[in-house]
C-alpha cells in the first residue's frame, strides 16, 4: 500500500498521500487512495471529506461512518479543520508575507484567473509566507512559501502562484520554461506542493488533532 495511515480509530483515519496517487480515481483499473484504504479495511466505510490533486502530496483526512463524515464536513466548511501546505516556487516574492486574492473559472481540467465579473467565477484567496528563501543554481532560483487558503477552488494553489509570478516547481500544467527548467535542475518530477499540516476537531470526542509531515524536496 502506498499510502502511510499516520493516525486511525474508529471514526476518523489520517493519512499521508504520496504524490502521483489519485485520492479517488474514476477508472477502477487505476489505484488510488480510496481504494486502498477500502482493502485495508476490508470493504469498511471510508468517507471523504476533501481531497489532493493526483500529483501533489500531503496529508488527507478519511471519515469511518457517515456522523463522522458529517461532523468533519461541517468543520471544513466553517473553517475549524484547517490545512497548511507548503510549496517551492519559481523566484523570490516581492514581500516576506502576503495575501492573493482571484477569481477562478474552471475550464475542464484546467482553472485560471479570470476578471470578477466573469459569469461561473469564484472568488479565491489564498496567504502566503516565506519560508526559506531558495538556494541560487545555475537554473535560476526558488523559494519555499508555506501557505493557507481561505477558499477550496480547483487547482486554487497552483493557478493562483503561477497567475502571481511564482509557478511551483514541478508543475506541468501551471508552471513556466524557467520554472519547469529549475524543476528539472533540481531533480523535481512531481507539482513540489505538499499538504503539511491538518488541525481538527475528533468529530466525536472533540480533542484537538493535528499532525505535520516533511515534503523530500524541503529542507527547511
Amino acid at each position: 500500500m502506498r499510502t502511510k495511515i499516520v493516525y486511525e480509530d474508529r471514526d476518523i483515519l489520517i493519512c499521508h498521500k504520496p504524490a502521483g496517487l489519485a485520492t479517488q480515481s474514476s477508472c477502477v483499473s487505476q489505484p488510488d487512495v480510496v481504494s486502498e484504504l477500502k482493502n485495508r479495511l476490508a470493504g469498511g466505510y471510508v468517507g471523504i471529506v476533501h481531497r489532493l490533486d493526483q500529483p501533489v502530496e500531503g496529508l488527507l483526512v478519511f471519515a469511518g461512518n457517515p456522523r463522522a463524515a458529517a461532523a468533519l464536513s461541517r468543520q471544513l466548511a466553517e473553517g475549524t479543520l484547517r490545512k497548511r501546505y507548503c510549496a517551492l516556487v519559481w523566484g523570490h516574492p516581492a514581500d516576506e508575507e502576503g495575501e492573493l486574492t482571484d477569481y477562478l473559472f474552471k475550464e475542464g481540467s484546467h482553472s485560471r484567473v479570470v476578471p470578477e465579473n466573469t459569469p461561473g467565477a469564484k472568488r479565491a484567496v489564498m496567504r502566503y509566507r516565506v519560508r526559506e528563501t531558495g538556494r541560487e543554481s545555475e537554473a535560476g532560483n526558488h523559494t519555499c512559501l508555506d501557505i493557507r487558503i481561505d477558499t477550496g477552488r480547483f487547482h486554487q494553489i497552483r493557478c493562483q502562484l503561477a497567475h502571481g509570478g511564482m509557478p511551483i516547481l514541478g508543475d506541468q500544467k501551471y508552471g513556466t520554461a524557467e520554472s519547469l527548467q529549475e524543476s528539472r535542475s533540481l531533480g523535481i518530477r512531481q507539482v513540489a506542493l505538499c499538504a503539511c499540516e491538518i488541525l481538527l476537531e475528533h468529530p466525536v470526542t472533540g480533542r484537538k488533532i493535528s499532525y505535520e509531515i516533511s515534503p523530500n524536496w524541503i529542507n527547511c
